[in-house]
């Protein structure tokens, strides 16, 4: 998010987006850099995004990655591998979630209470 009071966008920054799918695996966006006047920008690098979705227990999960390549052909090759470690990686992220959710249960009779103890009502003698 940018700062409330320098929302303005950075004309030597701009992209043109293109996208392209095979409407099975996923999309490529290609970004293209242009100057202020609409006008290709050739001395910034044209960047590719994979972006695929993986089924989970609580639904579609958006994964998004960088791709290698000059043209949309090389981005589309190098799209397989990526989109594999993205899928991995959101499954080691989940799997987090997973075991820190777990963590976070508490089951009557498993300690932390110390109901009775010392300093809470007992009489000590």
């Amino acid at each position: 998010m940018t700062d409330q009071n320098n929302a303005s966008m950075d004309p030597n920054s701009l992209f043109r987006e293109e996208n392209f799918t095979d409407q099975k695996m996923g999309a490529i966006r290609k970004l293209i850099p242009i100057k202020a006047d609409g006008s290709d920008d050739g001395d910034r690098n044209i960047m590719f995004f994979g972006s695929a979705q993986v089924m989970t227990p609580m639904g579609a999960m958006p994964l998004n990655f960088a791709l290698e390549g000059n043209t949309i052909g090389e981005a589309a090759e190098d799209f397989a591998a990526k989109a594999a470690v993205a899928v991995e990686q959101a499954a080691q992220e989940l799997e987090q979630m997973r075991r820190e959710q777990a963590s976070q249960i508490v089951v009557p009779g498993q300690g932390g209470g110390n109901m009775g103890g010392p300093g809470h009502g007992s009489i000590i003698t």
